[in-house]
């Protein structure tokens, strides 16, 4: 491993999966989502130009890797790896990749302190109303991924290297540097965790998928006036296909009518009653 990349000390393998796990589906010619156990991966373009978006789950390299020369041919890689956040579930396979592929990293400049080992998160929030993964959030790695010079600051003018088409969004709360991806030309909107399609803090829903629309998963989400906020800020995008980070991608008039019910109830569906890092002003 490269001397200047590192994980955490507390990196490692989390034993957690879903009956969507090995499942992708090509949403349109130039999208492609794919499951690694409970985090979704992107993979935007075409054969001759593509990027991944998000890294997934500790110890998933050999399977990312897998899935893009399944889909584009032996010795395929991308142009860049971008990201929406630098989770643990989002960056589990990162240094691996750049040491194959040999590939930058963007992301927004308020995650770099995140990836280059200068910050951890917040603790995750293992009181906050929810379930059994919420209870087993303190078991998650949670120190930074130090990258070093591999990763850079996405384009101030908005654009995303290698995505054509494509803006990025800062959509925080689940983390300071928290970016969505939207392409005006078709509404394809890539979400990170900006909202999920299954509560995440619920141990049976995650593992066999249920679907719901909900905020950012609770238990990492420290700012909830601007996950609402980024929330309002998508729905006016008008999307009309999502990518979440974790549970199925919706289309059409579902993704409309669950993401405005979503808009109008955020305080109900997404907030959680209790939690270390609830505003009193919220409930």
């Amino acid at each position: 491993m490269d001397r200047e990349m590192n994980y955490g000390s507390d990196y490692k393998f989390i034993p957690a999966t879903s009956i969507g796990s090995g499942k992708g589906v090509e949403l349109l010619p130039d999208l492609y989502c794919h499951t690694i156990q409970i985090v979704n991966i992107a993979i935007v373009g075409s054969k001759d130009s593509f990027v991944l978006v998000d890294a997934g789950m500790p110890n998933s390299s050999d399977d990312i890797i897998q899935i893009v020369e399944k889909r584009y041919g032996e010795g395929a890689k991308p142009n860049a790896i971008i990201l929406t956040h630098g989770h643990f579930d989002h960056v589990g396979a990162i240094i691996e990749l750049i040491e194959k592929w040999e590939v930058p990293v963007y992301a927004h400049p308020l995650e770099i302190p995140y990836l280059t080992g200068q910050k951890s998160y917040p603790e995750p929030d293992a009181s906050v109303e929810g379930g059994l993964v919420a209870k087993m959030s303190p078991f998650f790695p949670n120190e930074p991924v130090n990258l070093g010079k591999h990763v850079e600051p996405l384009p101030k003018n908005g654009t995303v290297p290698y995505m054509d088409g494509f803006s990025w969004i800062h959509t925080p709360g689940h983390s300071p540097g928290h970016v969505s991806f939207f392409r005006d030309e078709d509404g394809a909107l890539i979400v990170g965790d900006a909202f999920v399609t299954v509560k995440q803090e619920n141990l049976f829903d995650v593992m066999m998928q249920e679907q719901e629309f909900s905020g950012p998963p609770r238990y990492l989400t420290t700012d909830w006036k601007a996950a609402k906020e980024s929330i309002i800020k998508l729905s006016k995008l008008h999307p009309t296909i999502a990518v979440t980070g974790h549970g199925v991608p919706v289309y059409g008039q579902e993704l409309t009518d669950k993401l405005n019910q979503l808009v109008r109830n955020f305080d109900q569906i997404a907030v959680p009653d209790y939690g270390k890092y609830i505003d009193p002003d919220f409930h």
